[in-house]
């Protein structure tokens, strides 16, 4: 238990700029460091994050807590995942509010914006080897894209539509 916790705190506490920026330290802790679960496992466990409602370090921490130690474990898992964001989060809300125009504060804010981009970046190259296995997942993946990018489609359409696809392919 000691060691999820700690596992998920780490994850909480040093992934900034949210679900898909944590996706490579969830994956350095779960899969690379504990062996917890397959790449593949992992994979289906951002999937099904996306699937479902709340953010992906929840979900991601919710479904690994509750493979490893059951009920227990799922929510040792999440509360360790949650704890960071909800203290700093407290301590920041209220300096933001008062300091949001300090210009070294907007400096800094500048400064992390692309560090977050290159984490999201980091996170999809770091998934695509073992998501895009073929000539079909290929072509759904660049459809997603194009849908998303082009025409403005509702990502939850193109998720709903990618399963349903994936479900008349691959039975």
């Amino acid at each position: 238990m000691l060691q999820l916790f700690v596992s998920f705190l780490k994850v909480g506490a040093f992934a900034f700029g949210g679900g898909y920026a944590m996706i490579p330290l969830i994956s350095e802790e779960v899969v690379t460091n504990r062996g917890w679960l397959a790449m593949e496992e992992f994979i289906d466990v951002i999937a099904i994050s996306q699937g479902t409602p709340g953010p992906i370090a929840i979900n991601s921490a919710t479904f690994v807590g509750f493979k490893v130690a059951g009920v227990i474990g799922s929510m040792t898992a999440t509360f360790g995942v949650v704890l960071p964001s909800f203290i700093i989060m407290m301590v920041l809300g209220r300096l933001f509010l008062r300091y949001k125009e300090v210009p070294l504060v907007k400096y800094m804010l500048s400064g992390i914006r692309p560090v977050v981009v290159a984490l999201i970046l980091s996170a999809a190259l770091s998934v695509l080897p073992n998501s895009i296995t073929g000539l079909i997942p290929g072509i759904i993946s660049a459809a997603v894209i194009v849908g998303i990018l082009v025409f403005n489609i509702d990502p939850i359409v193109l998720l709903i539509s990618a399963g349903a696809l994936g479900f008349f392919m691959y039975r």
